[in-house]
This record gives structure tokens, C-alpha cells and sequence, in this order.
């Protein structure tokens, strides 16, 4: 525990006798600021005169969830986000040279692989650090609207303007991803090999307006998805916030991540 002391200015003389005769006090970390070092146990002639209130345990940091693979920062009122988007996971993308290569080995019999291969990106989100309703809610954009806690760029429900996943989900690995022309791998909806590593009913991600994106459970069952908003969320506590906040889950049928725009003020993405 840090304590912060300040003497009267009154007392300093008195202050330093004392120190000089019981050769025992510390000026604490040596800048000049009052602020005692902690220390690993406190020597045993030391009575404590007074009780800490207790206080409650700090929420978990959210974005402490994020792979190593990518850069996470504060700029003013955004968290930056830099990933390089490379799956963790296997997939039939990677170059066959490459140790996550993997043959596809999932249940799609309409499996076709399409011809891009995964590429490393620069990929940097700017998303807001207090996320807010917005009072005019965006439609998602085609290309990255959010991140993976993997780095791996989140997509809306469509493959092109208004155009179904109908028939480009055959192209989806068995990690449910697969790369668009320049190489950015990508998930469009339930990344299964990603929720093995976080669970369930853990944290996907984030959407561009700085709310989170959780798997398709909570607390042991599947998330109802009449019960969410049009775009595909709803408000209350998490583990990662405990006090509340509005949040999207990631489902297996249609929108699957995202519905009807962003619910909050989306921030940037570069690429």
C-alpha cells in the first residue's frame, strides 16, 4: 500500500531530530514527493494506528485480453489498437511452408478454398475509450468494423453491398475465416477456433465503437437472439464489466456478429 504523507511545514525541524535519533525514517522513492516506497513486510516494531477502509477490487482491464501480436495504446480519448492480423490458429491460407499451415479439415462439404493467401497486415483501430450511444446509428462498412482479441479483423454479415454470405461461407476455413485480395484474414461470424482459447461466453473483441463483442453464451446457456437489439446486443454487466455495459454476441445464424449499423459513435481504421 502507498502512503502519501505531508508534514506541516511547522513540524519539519521537529521532524528531522526525531529521524536523527531513531535512525529510522525514509524519505520515501528519493524525489522529493512524500510518497513512501511499499515495502515486503513492515518491520515489527511498527504499530498500526489506524484501519485502511477496505476497497473493492479494481475491474479487470479488457483490453489485457488482447493477443501479442497486438499493440495496444492510449491516444487522448481512444485505445489504439495495432494488430499485424494473423491468426494464432491453423488454416489451409497459410503458405504450405508456413507451421500454422493446415490442411482444411472442417465439416463444410462445399469447401472451396479461394485463391488469397493470408499476408501480414498494419492494421490500426482507434476505437473510443468511453464508448456512447449513438444519437444516429451508422451501418457497418465492407472491410474491417472491428478486432478479434486475436488481431484477426471482424467483418459485417455481408460479401459485398447488400449481398448474403450465401455462398462465400464455403470459402470459410475450418477456423470459419479466410483472406480477402490483400491477404487480410478476417472473421464474418462465430470464429469457433478462437472461442476453444476464451470460451464460449468469453471476449471476442471489439466493434469500432468501442463496445465488446462476447461469444454466444452466458452464464451456461446460448444467448437468445430474440432477446437482442437490431444490432445485436443488449446492456449488462460483464466479467470484464462488472458494472454494465452494452455489448454484441456473436452468433451462428444471420447477423451473426453485428445487425443494423453500429449501436455506438464508431471510431478509425487503417490499414
Amino acid at each position: 500500500m502507498l502512503l502519501t504523507v505531508r508534514p506541516a511545514l511547522a513540524a519539519a525541524a521537529a521532524l528531522v531530530m526525531v529521524c536523527l535519533l531513531a535512525s529510522a525514517c525514509s524519505d520515501g522513492d528519493g524525489g522529493g514527493d512524500g510518497t513512501v516506497a511499499p515495502t515486503t513486510s513492515a518491520p515489527s516494531t511498527v504499530t498500526a494506528t489506524a484501519t485502511a477502509a477496505p476497497t473493492a477490487s479494481p475491474a479487470p482491464d479488457p483490453f489485457a485480453s488482447f493477443s501479442n501480436n497486438v499493440e495496444v495504446s492510449i491516444e487522448g480519448d481512444f485505445v489504439v489498437l495495432r494488430s499485424d492480423g494473423l491468426p494464432g490458429h491453423v488454416s489451409p491460407y497459410f503458405d504450405p511452408s508456413d507451421p500454422r499451415y493446415a490442411e482444411y479439415d472442417g465439416d463444410n462439404p462445399q469447401f472451396q478454398q479461394n485463391p488469397n493467401g493470408i499476408a501480414t497486415q498494419t492494421l490500426v483501430l482507434r476505437v473510443p475509450r468511453d464508448p456512447q450511444p449513438a444519437d444516429q446509428h451508422q451501418a457497418t462498412p465492407l472491410g474491417p468494423i472491428g478486432v478479434a482479441v486475436n488481431g484477426v479483423a471482424l467483418f459485417n454479415q455481408y460479401a459485398g453491398p447488400d449481398q448474403p454470405l450465401t455462398n462465400e461461407i464455403n470459402s470459410f476455413d475450418q477456423c470459419d475465416g479466410h483472406p480477402e485480395q490483400q491477404g487480410l484474414y478476417h472473421y464474418h461470424l462465430v470464429p469457433d477456433c478462437l472461442l476453444e482459447q476464451v470460451g464460449a461466453d468469453g471476449l471476442v473483441g471489439f466493434l469500432l465503437d468501442g463496445y465488446p463483442v462476447y461469444g454466444p453464451e452466458e452464464e451456461g446457456a446460448a444467448v437468445d437472439i430474440a432477446g437482442l437489439d437490431e444490432f445485436h446486443g443488449h446492456s449488462h454487466p460483464t466479467r470484464e464489466y462488472p458494472g454494465g455495459i452494452y455489448h454484441y454476441h456473436v452468433a451462428d445464424e444471420a447477423p451473426y456478429i453485428n445487425g443494423d449499423g453500429f449501436y455506438g459513435l464508431p471510431g478509425t481504421v487503417e490499414r
